[in-house]
């Protein structure tokens, strides 16, 4: 904006070219002329009525073309043209109009003050600044910028670009203008403090420092490559043109939102005189008396606006005075010395209880000279003395200066040769006519001299007019000195206090003061912001001689009075019953004078100077006038651009309620386009200026806060973000208005005020139900924050049928309920357009095809949920059984897509688990959603599913049992791959169903693959049960994962299927034992029965499947529920009474073959031809050659036969127990059949190769069966004592009676017998 007092010539050339361009555009049928030309050819009284300008202009220049016949296209569109080019003309006036009352608000605001409380406004995002942050995330989550962070955080922010960044609802947002920085940064925030806690305690680490560095990651993130010093600077700057703007700042700001070109804005500042305090002082003046006028007329016409009350007439005038009252009180509280000066004027006490029409009468309030006080300051310097030639060049020469009645200074000594000083002195008086004293001194040679002696003096009378700058004066000289010539240059300044408007010299006479027409010393002085005086003071006197108070009289030019010698250019002051004459001599001195009491009486008729009334008249330009004001230079420049009409006109008759409406739009409208985030909020300078603007021009509150309500409901309609608190603030005021609350003093009601606010009301309420209806898209992510909290106490305070009683809850909850009804509508359609959108439904859609999208659309249903419950529940918390409502109405109308979905299904399919288990999750951790309408139609849906499902497997897993144990080869499983088929581990984290055999009979379809259970993992490396036991076992446990994991709400169907499964576990096990029992007896007659005889892998299989049985059933047979562990125990029984039947069976085999080796010794016993024969064929033999040992090779085979089978069973048995168990009954066993045998022989001695037989498999089955961990009590018993004693005695009669015959075999334990054995 260009200062005020800039160049004047440069401001002329830039208006005259401003002007000429105007002059010189193509104007169709003269539709705009010059302002030059307007101005002259419309005069000052044009105003702003229609066709002032424009329609003369119209008539000028287009009178031609009207008078066709038959008008062509081309007439029609230059008419068209026209009457736009009028309209744009009426509306440029009506702005500039505007302007000029906007101006005066900002140059003298007495009324209202920018407030310094407002909530900061946060930095707008626009759609250029939101590609740019989703380019940056995007940079970041492509590893493509220097921020290093780990898996978390990426994943948080991916989480974050993807839900919110990408959301088309925060598009709408900042489409809206309603989507700040801080709205991103802080959903963030609330986005990661859900992850950062549920993250693992770290040592050192707390979760605030984790979350703190989130932020800063994001902020750098959020910044891109901008330097934050640059970004802070530029911030701080624009907080401050946020809180409070100089007169400058609103100058300009208010030139944007009317549309005023800088040199209209130069040329009404100076016609206008807004840097004048005292000019539009006078002017807030004229414009109260103007309005108190207006009342007064209103009452007397009785031309009232329709109020709802014909009472309401009277008290209507009462408020207008009342509130001029208030404003003169206002203007009265007003300090008269702006800027801060030291005087403290004895204001003029005034009583504002009265009647402000009383406030002129003579008989009250009238100043006495005491109420008059002024305070000047001079300033004297004393520069040189000239014509000192008497006294000789050494003399000491000085000087002393005084202000009457003051204290005396003195200047520095000089010589006479040289009488320069240069010396200031300061002074203070109450004389509005000071004499000051200055005189020449010379020391005083004399012996005798007491004084120095005065050479000359020089007495000054100066006034604030007087020249500032130094003069010579001649001195009056001293009787004895000789110099008669001398000069002494002086510079006196006085200065003019704030109180005193003007001061100078006139003639005057009146009726009751200046009774005598005589030149007098005047000064105008302002004792209060509504008093004036016209004081006459004389020399050295402190209070006024005479004064005139200045209330109530109209000062005017006036013609010179005949009879009155004095004076050149004449005026007066007029008032009922007096006229006081003034008379100065020159013109511009009048004008100033004038100008000076014009201000003062606060008259609405405004003065014109004769030579302007002339130079109005002339038809050529005359030579401007020399001696005119500054003033009226700029008043000549603003007539000469059509500005004119504006300065001059009255404000009081103008319809101040429409053009506020327009500002206030205007101001809006400008406001939602800068560049914050404002909600409809205006800044602090915006308020101040229309504050102001309403106290000073009496628009009504209740007619601003309407207006403002219909400007922010037409935006919000329109797709703007407006704050509801905002809404609710200025309905509150009109409610409380209309109803007779008088929130701002003011009891009168309009009709139309009324009439508005109920439209105005049913408006707004239309208004919060489509809200809270779109509340996830108007308020998305919760933002702004509290807003829709706002909304629904809006919409309850809207629902008020007036101020006093509250509305009843259930009439606000069945509101809501619509509402919130529609939508649950609302948000699933626009979801499952979405869907659509996104799973591209243009193709061929297959049941498969359409499970799989349902699927994706019920993620989406969570998540809309889930969003609703973070973001909205809290403003909802009121209503926290509606939003339930809400949400089983949003699912109510998924559960029809979803079942439709899953009725084309093919029948004994089983891929819709997944819908279910995703659905039920969800459901079931929701305290209010948790077997609820939707929840039960799920269950109800799914229940004959799973019903269907697990009979069909218990029928699969029975079958393959069947198929399985008739063609299982008892091979260990080796690894889980080879023998289970069809077990894939999934990357995804929908649950899976276990398979079911292929080839079943029943026709059942392939199922998905199931992850293996987590049991199996430790068997990965060991052999293990059969292929049959093990899918057995897998499937069982497969099946009842899956159904636990499905968390069957209802809990009576979720224990009845618990128990179904685990009896059907039961069985299948129990079955699998039993064929397991008779394969394993099966298995063993097959066997051979010699030593030979070598343990099966098989063998050790059906063992472990008996281990595995044992081990499976605690997990599949047990119940949880408190049920005695009923299924558990009774196929633990069964399993440990099958594992001592196969291992009496494996030892009735072992004891078989023992049998079977003793059988061969039997052939040895005495007293039989075949052991005679043998002895004497080896007596025979052993003559002539080496005959070997016999005996030792069935020894060895048997000893080989024992280690070997314990060598299988211990390694490849997976049950320690099972092994020693076993271990114990073969070795008691084996010692009690050799125990028989030999008490079968008690009266028979041995034969020396059964005795060396036995000898040996007694002490090798006792050293094997001891290494493989049998007790000492077992292997020690008393069998083997008695076989023992037997064998030792046998082996004493043996080496008596054979001498040597055993050849070292003895029952005696040695180291060469351990040697050997090795």
């Amino acid at each position: 904006m260009l200062d005020p007092s800039s160049s004047e010539e440069e401001s002329e050339e830039l208006a005259e070219e401003e002007s000429s361009k105007e002059v010189l555009a193509p104007a169709p049928a003269g539709a705009r002329l010059s302002p030059s030309r307007t101005s002259e050819s419309s005069g000052p009284g044009a105003g702003l009525q229609p066709g002032g300008r424009a329609g003369g202009g119209a008539g000028g220049g287009g009178g031609a073309r009207p008078s066709s016949p038959s008008p062509s296209v081309a007439s029609e569109k230059e008419k068209e043209e026209l009457e736009r080019l009028q309209k744009e003309e009426e509306e440029r006036k009506r702005r500039l109009q505007l302007y000029v009352f906007v101006m005066r608000c900002i140059a003298y605001p007495f009324n209202a003050k920018q407030p310094t409380d407002m909530a900061r406004r946060q930095q707008k995002i626009s759609k250029q600044q939101l590609q740019i942050v989703k380019d940056r995330f995007q940079a970041f989550l492509n590893g493509e910028t220097q921020i290093v962070a780990d898996e978390a955080f990426i994943n948080a922010v991916q989480s974050y670009f993807e839900v919110f960044l990408k959301s088309d609802r925060v598009a709408r947002m900042v489409q809206s203008g309603g989507c700040s920085a801080n709205d991103s940064r802080e959903v963030f925030k609330k986005h990661i403090e859900k992850r950062v806690r549920s993250l693992p305690e770290i040592d050192g680490l707390s979760k605030e420092t984790v979350l703190s560095s989130w932020m800063a990651k994001f902020d750098a993130i959020y910044r891109g490559e901008e330097d934050p010093r640059k970004q802070q600077a530029r911030m701080t700057a624009s907080a401050a043109s946020e809180l409070i703007l100089s007169k400058e700042q609103l100058y300009e700001m208010f030139q944007n939102i009317l549309g005023i070109k800088k040199f209209e804005h130069q040329l009404l500042y100076n016609a206008c005189q807004l840097d004048n305090p005292d000019e539009q002082a006078a002017q807030i003046r004229r414009e109260l008396d103007g309005r108190l006028q207006m009342a007064d007329q209103i009452a007397k016409e009785r031309k009232f606006p329709k109020f709802v009350s014909k009472e309401m007439e009277n008290m209507f005038i009462e408020e207008l005075k009342s509130s001029v009252n208030l404003l003169m009180a206002n203007l009265e509280s007003m300090p008269v010395s702006k800027g801060g000066s030291e005087f403290k004027l004895q204001k003029l006490k005034r009583s504002h209880n009265t009647s402000i029409i009383d406030l002129g009468e003579e008989n009250e309030n009238q100043l006495s000279k005491s109420d008059v006080v002024l305070s000047f300051s001079l300033e004297v310097v004393i520069m040189e003395v000239q014509g000192l030639k008497s006294l000789a060049p050494n003399r000491i020469v000085y000087c002393t200066m005084e202000v009457e009645g003051g204290e005396k200074l003195q200047t520095d000594q000089a010589e006479a040769s040289k009488p320069t000083w240069g010396t200031q002195g300061d002074f203070s008086t109450t004389h509005a006519l000071p004499a000051v004293k200055v005189k020449l001194f010379t020391e005083s040679t004399g012996v005798l001299a007491l004084e120095d002696k005065e050479l000359g003096r020089v007495v000054l009378h100066p006034t604030p007019n007087s020249p500032k700058q130094s003069e010579w004066h001649k001195m009056t000289v001293s009787k004895n000195c000789p110099d008669q010539d001398l000069k002494i240059k002086l510079a006196v300044r006085m200065d003019k206090p704030q109180n005193m408007k003007h001061s100078g010299y006139l003639w005057a006479i009146g009726k009751n003061v200046w009774k005598r027409w005589k030149k007098r010393f005047f000064v105008l002085v302002q004792v209060s912001q509504y008093t004036f005086a016209m004081c006459s003071y004389r020399e050295k006197k402190a209070e006024p001689q005479e004064l005139l108070q200045l209330d109530g009289y109209t000062v005017d030019y006036t013609d010179p009075q005949p009879g009155l010698e004095g004076g050149r250019t004449f005026f007066n002051a007029v008032k009922e019953g007096d006229t006081v004459i003034f008379a100065s001599d020159d013109e511009q001195d009048r004008i100033l004078w004038v100008q000076a009491m014009y201000r003062a009486t606060g008259q609405s008729h405004k003065p014109v100077p004769p030579t302007q009334v002339q130079k109005l008249n002339a038809k050529g330009g005359n030579v401007p006038q020399l001696d005119a004001p500054i003033s009226q230079f700029y008043a000549d420049r603003a007539q000469k651009h059509g500005m004119d009409e504006f300065i001059s006109s009255n404000p009081c008759n103008f319809d101040h309620a429409s053009l506020f409406e327009m500002v206030q739009r205007l101001t809006l409208d400008h406001r939602l386009n800068d560049s914050y985030s404002c909600l409809g909020w205006f800044s602090p300078g915006q308020v101040f200026v229309l504050d102001e603007y309403c106290a000073r021009n009496g628009v009504r509150g209740c007619h601003r806060h309407l207006c403002y309500l219909k400007d922010l409901l037409e935006r919000a309609e329109n797709g703007a973000m407006i704050d509801p608190t905002l809404l609710h603030y200025s309905f509150a005021f009109c409610a409380s208005h209309v109803h007779g609350n008088r929130p701002d003093g003011i009891g009168t009601v309009t009709v139309e005020e009324k009439e508005r606010f109920e439209e105005i009301k049913e408006r707004l309420r239309l208004l919060l139900e489509n809200q809270i209806t779109h509340f996830r898209y108007c308020f998305p992510f919760g933002r702004p924050e509290g807003a829709l909290k706002a909304t629904l106490s809006l919409l309850e305070r809207v629902l008020m049928k007036d101020i006093v009683t509250p509305v009843p809850q259930e009439e606000v909850k069945t509101v809501i309920r619509k509402c919130l009804e529609q939508a649950a509508l609302v948000n699933y359609t626009r979801l499952s357009e979405y869907a659509k959108i996104e799973e591209n439904v243009g193709r061929l859609v297959t049941p498969a095809k359409k499970l799989e999208d349902t699927i994706r659309l019920a993620e989406l249903v969570i998540e809309v949920l889930q969003q609703n419950e973070e973001h909205h529940a809290e403003a909802f918390a009121w209503w926290s059984d509606l939003m339930v409502e809400h949400a089983e109405t949003f699912l109510s109308l998924f559960a029809v897509d979803m079942d439709a979905a899953l009725e084309v299904q093919p029948p004994d399919t089983w891929d819709s688990f997944p819908l279910f288990q995703l659905l039920n999750d969800f459901l079931r951790a929701d305290y209010n959603l948790c077997n609820g309408k939707f929840h039960k139609h799920l269950q109800d849906l799914f229940a004959p599913l799973v019903v269907r499902y697990v009979d069909l497997m218990e029928s699969s897993i029975a079958q393959s049992i069947h198929r399985g144990f008739e063609r299982e080869s008892w091979e260990p499983v080796k690894s889980l791959t080879s023998n289970l088929p069809n077990v894939n581990l999934p990357n995804v984290n929908l649950p899976k169903v276990p398979n079911l055999p292929v080839n079943i009979p029943l026709g059942i379809p392939q199922m998905p693959s199931f992850s293996a259970p987590s049991w199996m993992a430790a068997i990965y490396d060991s052999d293990n049960g059969s292929g049959t036991s093990e899918d057995l076992f897998w499937k069982l446990d497969a099946l009842q994962t899956f159904i636990r994991d499905l968390h069957w709400p209802e809990e009576e169907f979720g224990k009845h299927l618990e128990q179904r499964l685990k009896l059907m576990a039961s069985d299948m096990i129990e079955s699998c034992v039993k064929r397991t029992r008779i394969a394993f007896e099966v298995k063993l007659q097959k066997t051979s029965r010699s030593t030979d005889f070598r343990v099966p892998q098989s063998i050790c299989t059906m063992f472990n499947v008996m281990v595995d049985a044992k081990a499976q059933s605690t997990k599949l047979c047990s119940m949880e529920m408190g049920q005695e562990h009923q299924y558990h125990s009774k196929i633990d029984e069964l399993i440990e009474e099958t594992v001592k039947e196969m291992i009496t069976l494996l030892v009735a085999k072992f004891v078989t073959i023992l049998e079977g080796v003793l059988t061969k010794l039997s052939r040895y016993d005495e007293g039989t031809l075949f052991s005679s024969f043998l002895s004497f064929t080896v007596k025979a033999a052993s003559k002539y050659v080496d005959v070997p040992k016999p005996g030792m090779d069935v020894a060895d085979a048997y000893v080989t036969f024992v280690r070997h089978s314990q060598d299988v069973l211990r390694d490849k048995v997976n049950e320690e127990m099972y092994i020693e168990r076993l271990f114990d009954q073969w070795y008691t066993s084996s010692m009690n059949v050799i125990c028989t045998w030999l008490t079968d022989r008690m009266d028979l001695q041995l034969h020396i190769y059964q005795l060396k037989t036995l000898i040996r498999m007694v002490k090798k089955t006792y050293r094997d069966f001891r290494l493989q961990g049998v007790l000492d009590s077992t292997l020690n018993s008393k069998t083997y004592d008695t076989v023992r004693n037997r064998l030792t005695v046998e082996e004493a009669t043996a080496s008596v009676s054979e001498g040597g015959g055993l050849q070292g075999i003895t029952m005696k334990d040695s180291d060469e017998e351990d040697e050997e054995d090795d």
